[in-house]
């Protein structure tokens, strides 16, 4: 008997979330406790699109991908947990809140991002969740944002 959490690997995200490079911005989630919470890892590096331009000479991963990024996670773990794979289900933001950034990401880093469902429930279309996002322990940002999750 197991008590490890489920986890998502690439692939599995791909057949919940539509994105794709240069836009798919979790590599994998993992502890997925049922729609309550999960982490979603993103490894951040150099050849990302967005660090040709910002910033030439100073890469840093723009703030408004760190929270993508984070919504990203929220959407695989509820994808997981309702069984929603290969049914091309489409998330889009309606409310971001208390968002602040404490610390640059930059190539190398990794991004630990933790996530908790705060309001939701399986058959609902709204869902709001809180997250932080950290790299070595050290906070990176943090957010609450609402959501809208449709299967048309």
């Amino acid at each position: 008997m197991t008590d490890t959490l489920p986890s998502a690997d690439i692939q599995m995200i791909q057949r919940i979330i539509p994105h794709r490079y240069p836009f798919l911005l979790v590599d994998k989630v993992i502890d997925i406790n049922g729609t309550q919470s999960a982490v979603g890892i993103k490894n951040v590096t150099m050849n990302e699109p967005h660090f040709q331009g910002h910033f030439p000479g100073m890469p840093i991963m723009p703030g408004v991908t760190i929270i993508e990024a984070m919504a990203q996670t929220s959407a695989v773990m509820v994808g997981v947990t309702l069984e929603m794979a290969d049914k091309e289900m489409k998330v889009y933001f309606m409310a971001i809140d208390k968002c602040k950034f404490r610390r640059k990401v930059v190539p190398g880093d990794v991004l630990r991002m933790e996530l908790t469902t705060l309001r939701g429930k399986a058959g609902g279309k709204v869902w709001k969740f809180g997250g932080v996002a950290t790299v070595d322990g050290e906070m990176a940002a943090e957010v609450e944002f609402t959501a809208m999750m449709d299967l048309s």
